[in-house]
C-alpha cells in the first residue's frame, strides 16, 4: 500500500516537473520573441517597456528584501527553539543515560555476578562429582 502511494507521489512529482519545464520553456520563448519585436520597434515603445521592467525589478527587489527579513526572523525563532527546548531535552537524555549506566552496573555487580558465580561453582562441583564417580554422565 505504501509502495503504491510512494510510486503515485513520484509520478505526480515527475508530472509537475515536466509541466514546470514546459511553462519555463514557453516563458523563455515568449521573452525571446518580445525582445525580437522590441528591437524592431521605435524608441518610445522600447523606453516604455524598459521603464516597466525597471518598476517590476524594483518591486521584485522589495519582495526579496521582505523574504530575507522573514528568513532572519525564522532563523531567530529556530535558534531560540534550539537553545530553550532542544538543549534541555539533550541534557535530560544525558542524565537518563547516566542513570541507566549506573543501574546496569548495579544490576551486574549485585545480581548477575553472584548468579554466575553460583552457577559456575555448581557446574564445577557437578564435574568433580562426575570425575570422582558420584554422578554418572548422561549419554
Amino acid at each position: 500500500m505504501e509502495l503504491k502511494q510512494n510510486k503515485h507521489q513520484s509520478n505526480r512529482q515527475k508530472a509537475a516537473v515536466i509541466w514546470i519545464s514546459i511553462i519555463a520553456i514557453f516563458f523563455l520563448a515568449a521573452i525571446i520573441v518580445c525582445i525580437f519585436f522590441l528591437s524592431r520597434s521605435n524608441i518610445e515603445t522600447t523606453g516604455k517597456v524598459r521603464d516597466i521592467f525597471i518598476i517590476i525589478l524594483a518591486l521584485e527587489l522589495f519582495l526579496i528584501g521582505f523574504a530575507l527579513v522573514i528568513l532572519f526572523i525564522q532563523l531567530a525563532v529556530l535558534t531560540n527553539i534550539v537553545q530553550n527546548e532542544i538543549k534541555p531535552i539533550l541534557a535530560t537524555t544525558k542524565e537518563t543515560a547516566g542513570t541507566l549506566k549506573g543501574t546496569s552496573k548495579f544490576i551486574s555487580k549485585y545480581a548477575v555476578s553472584p548468579i554466575i558465580s553460583v552457577v559456575s561453582y555448581t557446574a564445577g562441583i557437578k564435574k568433580l562429582g562426575e570425575i570422582i564417580g558420584f554422578i554418572r554422565k548422561k549419554k
